[in-house]
């Protein structure tokens, strides 16, 4: 099998640093492209070689299509990782890298075009057999004809856009007054963001778990799946936590899950990594609703209770290479479980937070992986999605993972700006979630607890404060937890000022 010497990744933050590593540990050498606004971010800093590629818009550096094939000519490199975000699922890309003769780590571009549009997707699937949710398409339809047929299927229903994914040009309408409103925002919203404001109705299930399973297919012809994950805890259909296995998927299910996430892979003549997803409701039946046609940011937990390394198969696929591993042999060990850090305000609306890190360190200990983007003093710019790193940990069963991520969030301060940690944390105390109660709706239904965590947060600050100054100058005779449910290192390293210097 031949191999690649020099991999350009067409992405930045954590995942860019994530495929580097993956790299470096196959003795490949990368290129890393930067905007100016992240000229000392740490993808740059960990790879062999970086290239600017443009303003800090992302319309103009990271989704450049003729920059980042300049970039691949300058510095010679063979392949290209996407990542996800930004070109990963752009067709257009991939096919122009197959016409520069550049590898597009990832499926062909055919199928990524076919799998890239909602509709043209549920038509393969119709016609393979895959059972998906009852929805049409609204074309230049009269309001009123959408909402009779909307009523046909019966609300609430859900306005998607055709194109895209990760939640952008989604409404969901339980009320037929609402519906115009509804398409019409989504379209708006869909055009912004995928340059295409197509947008379909289909049926919203109430409550339902979201369920995906890991892909993995070479050019010959073999494809796996890698079990499921559960990726039911979302905040406007963005997922902030996923796991494997899913409390709610038995054995008989996933195997029934996987063939079918088979059948939808060679329906759409799919190869290297993806994401197959489903709707699951509370009777067990399961719906198509798409294809990620990309590495997904959720795949650390796949590789932690698998013991194979995602990347690694991307690029051996990429190269020519086959599977090794066959569908009987596909390991499913212990549990594992992953959060999002953002730079997020989860107190005030979840307002994006820009800004210096002041200081990060990442827990350590067994079972523990951070994939991080960040490092102390370097800068969040305000241009892209708000990720920081992600948190994942596995160990023997779920209750125990559950445990472990709670010491790991325990211990891993990010000071600066406003990161979502405490919200994660509140998440897991949660005691349905320990159940494994999850849907899609978990924060809307858990409403209640969330509004009390977020009062026991002004109270521990105002407790905390009075801490700070009760007597200036000595340490607090007891270690005080900030909001997080972190040590307060402010409050831990005595005496300090607010000024040129810290005093101590």
């Amino acid at each position: 099998m031949k191999t690649f010497n020099k991999i350009l990744i067409a992405n930045r933050g954590e995942i860019a640093v994530r495929i580097m590593a993956a790299c470096e540990e196959l003795g490949i050498k990368t290129v890393a492209v930067f905007s100016e606004a992240d000229e000392k971010a740490l993808h740059v800093k960990k790879a062999d070689e970086a290239v600017r590629i443009g303003p800090p818009q992302a319309s103009e550096s990271y989704l450049n299509i003729d920059r980042m094939i300049d970039a691949v000519r300058e510095t010679g490199a063979e392949a290209v990782h996407p990542g996800y975000g930004f070109l990963s699922e752009n067709h257009v890309f991939a096919k122009r890298c197959k016409e520069e003769g550049i590898v597009f780590i990832g499926p062909g571009w055919k199928s990524m075009k076919l799998l890239g549009n909602k509709l043209e997707s549920r038509a393969v699937m119709i016609k393979a057999g895959v059972p998906v949710t009852p929805g049409f398409t609204i074309d230049n339809m009269p309001v009123k004809k959408i909402a009779e047929k909307a009523g046909k299927i019966g609300f609430p229903v859900l306005v998607k856009a055709a194109a895209g994914g990760g939640g952008k040009g989604m409404r969901a309408v339980h009320d037929p007054k609402d519906l115009a409103e509804a398409v019409e925002g989504a379209a708006r919203e869909a055009k912004s963001a995928f340059g295409d404001e197509t947008v379909y109705v289909e049926k919203l299930l109430v409550k339902p778990r979201h369920i995906e399973f890991q892909i993995l297919g070479d050019k010959h012809g073999n494809i796996i799946h890698l079990n499921e994950r559960e990726c039911s805890i979302q905040r406007r259909h963005q997922k902030i936590l996923e796991e494997t296995p899913s409390p709610a998927v038995s054995k008989e299910l996933r195997k029934k899950m996987g063939e079918t996430a088979i059948n939808v892979a060679k329906s759409a003549d799919y190869y290297n990594a993806g994401t197959v997803e489903f709707l699951l409701d509370s009777d067990g039946k399961y719906y198509f609703l798409e294809v990620n046609a990309r590495l997904q940011v959720e795949h650390p937990v796949t590789e932690m209770t698998t013991g194979i390394d995602l990347v690694h198969e991307q690029i051996k696929i990429a190269a020519g290479g086959k599977l090794k591993i066959k569908q009987k042999d596909v390991p499913q060990t212990g549990h594992s479980i992953e959060v999002r850090l953002y730079a997020e305000d989860p107190e005030n609306n979840y307002l994006p937070s820009s800004g210096k890190i002041l200081f990060t360190k990442e827990p350590k200990g067994p079972g523990i992986r951070v994939d991080s983007g960040i490092y102390s003093g370097c800068t969040v710019p305000v241009f892209y999605d708000p990720i920081l790193s992600k948190l994942i940990v596995w160990a023997r069963d779920r209750n125990s993972a559950a445990a472990r991520m709670k010491q790991a969030l325990n211990n891993y301060p990010i000071l600066g700006v406003n990161s979502t940690g405490s919200f994660l944390l509140a998440i897991i105390d949660n005691p349905d979630f320990l159940k494994g109660k999850l849907s899609t709706d978990f924060l809307e239904d858990q409403k209640e607890y969330f509004d009390k965590w977020k009062d026991n947060i002004a109270d521990a600050e105002k407790a905390v404060a009075a801490a700070a100054i009760h007597e200036p100058g000595s340490k607090p005779s007891a270690v005080v937890n900030d909001h997080r449910g972190q040590r307060n290192i402010w409050l831990d390293i005595g005496k300090w000022e607010i000024g040129s210097s810290i005093k101590r």
